[in-house]
């Protein structure tokens, strides 16, 4: 592990954005922390996303898992009193992988709109189960508790701003080893051609199956993240269909160059979506709709295309590899 770590320059530069960031929090107000968690949360929702945007398969419905992670939060701490982050996470990763492993045996077998469709189905039977039950708070839902990190309890945000920062540079590093790995190598070939890898010898709806847990398990830690630092879950904000509407948003405007392409492209939505409420709150779909426009017309791989093409390499050793 710890050559591969040293090997991976995509590792070693996540890590040092994720220094800067700490060091950043420190001294930027309240309010950027706030974004720039909330940023970094929905990244990693659009992390999973990422893992099957390159098999060839995009989920309308991702929603679910997100929801799903956030209301396991809120259970733990309103149900069992769970006020530790990293236990709210296993709560939020536990369900999500639960219900993602029972739904992935149905949604492995489809392909193309056909699956990204009966993912939003899912998503909204959930949000009418929530929206209707009274005993979780119906559409308005109900709060959070702060979390305490490792036992201790934090007067500021700073602490949850840096733990948020190691849980997801720890989430990129793990996609990216996991990306490296022969199953993560099946990730192009499967969206290129399904019938070669099966006379490779692998299954494809198998593979898949791994992919959306994997998938599920990343934007449930990201609703159980999300969740902690707002401090608030209901339907509208968790589960329905426009959340699952912004993590593609997110994802065709990060692209899907780089792991931590999602992190980039989750903070800098965030930011767009605060200024345009601020500046323009009659207008603020507008102007996050002539985003994506322009990123399709002139950056259709992305920011990080944008990032790639500005800082172009010539060395092409192995150490230089990601």
């Amino acid at each position: 592990m710890i050559d591969i770590l040293k090997e991976s320059r995509t590792v070693r530069w996540v890590g040092l954005a994720a220094i800067i960031l700490i060091i950043i929090g420190a001294l930027v107000p309240t309010w950027v922390m706030n974004n720039v968690m909330f940023g970094m949360a929905r990244g990693l929702a659009v992390l999973g996303l990422m893992v099957l945007w390159r098999t060839g398969l995009i989920s309308f419905g991702h929603a679910l898992y997100f929801g799903i992670g956030a209301y396991a939060v809120a259970l733990a701490d309103f149900g069992l009193g769970v006020s530790d982050l990293f236990l709210r996470l296993l709560f939020a990763i536990g369900a999500s992988v639960v219900v993602g492993f029972l739904l992935g045996f149905i949604l492995r077998r489809y392909r193309s709109i056909f699956f990204a469709m009966l993912s939003l189905a899912f998503s909204m039977v959930l949000y009418g189960i929530l929206a209707k039950m009274e005993s979780l708070g119906s559409t308005d839902g109900f709060s959070v508790t702060p979390p305490t990190i490792l036992g201790m309890e934090f007067e500021d945000k700073y602490a949850l701003f840096v733990a948020i920062i190691v849980i997801c540079f720890v989430s990129a590093c793990l996609v990216q080893f996991y990306l490296k790995s022969a199953l993560g190598y099946l990730t192009t070939a499967i969206r290129d051609n399904e019938i070669r890898v099966e006379y490779l010898g692998y299954s494809v709806r198998r593979a898949i199956h791994i992919k959306y847990v994997i998938s599920a398990a990343l934007a449930g830690a990201a609703g159980g993240i999300l969740a902690s630092s707002l401090g608030q879950v209901d339907p509208d904000s968790m589960v329905n269909w426009t959340v699952s509407g912004e993590l593609v948003f997110v994802t065709i405007m990060a692209g899907a160059g780089s792991v931590a392409a999602p992190f980039l492209g989750g903070v800098v939505f965030q930011f767009l979506q605060t200024f345009s409420l601020q500046y323009f709150p009659d207008y603020w779909q507008f102007f996050e709709g002539l985003t994506l426009l322009l990123i399709i017309f002139f950056l259709p791989g992305g920011i990080w295309s944008l990032i790639q093409k500005l800082w172009v390499r010539e060395d092409k050793s192995p150490e230089a590899a990601e």
